[in-house]
């Protein structure tokens, strides 16, 4: 099976290769456009944003099966929260789509979204950290490391990979 991950990030390689940790899959990374803003505003915005990766990395990569794996935000009346979606493409199916763990943005950090902002360059100002999407992301930080971007991450490819599988009975 060959697998094709729409994103070189570190984060997100890792939570697709410790989920379909198998010696009978070959992992492609590319990168390919998300096809949204470059920070996603809603979780409409982050799924579109992931079954874009997903389907881009399936025929750039001419794999089994495209994974996109999308990262947001999401306004509510509590405040600004982190969002996560990812999709799995198969052609000529229907995506597969499964969305993660979400905790609310400090005030300060979602001020600066709501005024233009992304939040990579962010939180690497706010961290005085370089990369800190490629590593622990802002839910790491807030989180005080109980858990990663890439833990985030593997848990929506978990949620793929068990419909991928129920789909395929």
């Amino acid at each position: 099976m060959k697998i094709i991950i729409g994103s070189k990030n570190p984060a997100k390689v890792l939570a697709v290769q410790s989920v379909f940790n198998n010696d009978q899959i070959e992992f492609i990374s590319v990168n390919v456009p998300s096809g949204v803003s470059n920070q996603p505003f809603s979780d409409e915005e982050t799924i579109k944003g992931a079954i874009n990766r997903a389907y881009s990395a399936l025929e750039v990569g001419d794999g089994d099966i495209g994974i996109g794996l999308e990262g947001g935000v999401q306004e509510t009346t509590h405040g600004l929260f982190l969002c996560n979606w990812g999709a799995l493409a198969e052609k000529g199916k229907p995506p597969i789509i499964a969305g993660g763990a979400r905790i609310p943005l400090p005030k300060e950090i979602a001020g600066r979204l709501l005024s233009g902002e992304e939040l990579g360059p962010v939180m690497e100002k706010f961290t005085e950290k370089e990369d800190v999407r490629k590593k622990e992301g802002a839910v790491g930080i807030f989180t005080n490391g109980q858990i990663s971007r890439s833990e985030m991450f593997t848990h929506v490819v978990k949620l793929l990979t068990g419909q991928y599988e129920y789909r395929k009975r």
